[in-house]
């Protein structure tokens, strides 16, 4: 079974992609940038904007029957090396107990408002599996 999430983002009709496929147990989850589409803004600060990308992020996980809890790969993708502690200071709270693999670049955005994009997998239970 494949299930595909979307969030109604223009990029995703556009470039023609899923914000999350579900596969069996695991979930892959799309590049997510931190827009804000409650007010369909891009914030300016960077923290904003990782706050907001692991808000989008988590939705497409429960829509996919999972949650950020079952996170085991992220990837972040930022503008900037002076960007680094403040990532940190966003995603740490959420990812300090979960602990998943992860890797984190500098790249340059496709947008020059862009500052961090994230990408994770799931996989369904990981967060009550203990070894």
């Amino acid at each position: 079974m494949v299930q595909r999430v979307s969030t109604g983002s223009l990029f995703e009709s556009t470039f023609g992609y899923s914000r999350a496929v579900r596969h069996e147990d695991t979930i892959y989850v799309s590049g997510t940038t931190g827009y804000d589409y409650a007010s369909m803004t891009m914030p300016e600060s960077v923290g904003e904007q990782a706050r907001n990308a692991l808000a989008t992020i988590d939705k497409a996980l429960r829509e996919a029957g999972s949650s950020i809890a079952d996170t085991v790969r992220v990837v972040y993708y930022i503008a900037s090396r002076d960007d680094v502690d403040a990532v940190v200071d966003a995603v740490g709270p959420v990812f300090r107990d979960i602990r998943p693999a992860a890797s984190m670049l500098i790249v340059s955005m496709i947008e020059a408002d862009m500052k961090i994009e994230i990408e994770v997998t799931a996989r369904i239970g990981a967060a009550t599996s203990h070894t």
